[in-house]
């Protein structure tokens, strides 16, 4: 396992696009808590999946965090669901 700290070394196109097929969507890893999303008025801004990837590669803070990759399974967020299920997961490794 690796630890990556996406702020100083940003996840590339390939990295991303591989959270985008085990999550189902851009959309699914991203952070609309995101201080940018108001601050860049990315709502309006947001049209397809595929815009949801270009903001991702603009800027690290549009992805859900933490973000864990094992193998072919993602866990991204941080909902008491989500954190939950990635603690039972890892527990099971």
């Amino acid at each position: 396992m690796t630890l990556q700290d996406i702020k100083s070394d940003l996840y590339s196109e390939e990295e991303l696009d591989k959270m985008k097929e085990l999550a189902g969507s851009y959309e699914a890893i991203f952070s609309k808590r995101a201080m940018k999303y108001k601050e860049w008025n990315v709502k309006d801004k947001v049209k397809t999946d595929d815009d949801y990837r270009e903001f991702l590669l603009k800027d690290y803070t549009f992805l859900k965090r933490p973000a864990l990759v094992y193998e072919d399974t993602i866990f991204a967020g941080n909902s008491k669901k989500t954190v939950e299920a990635a603690g039972n997961f890892l527990a099971s490794l």
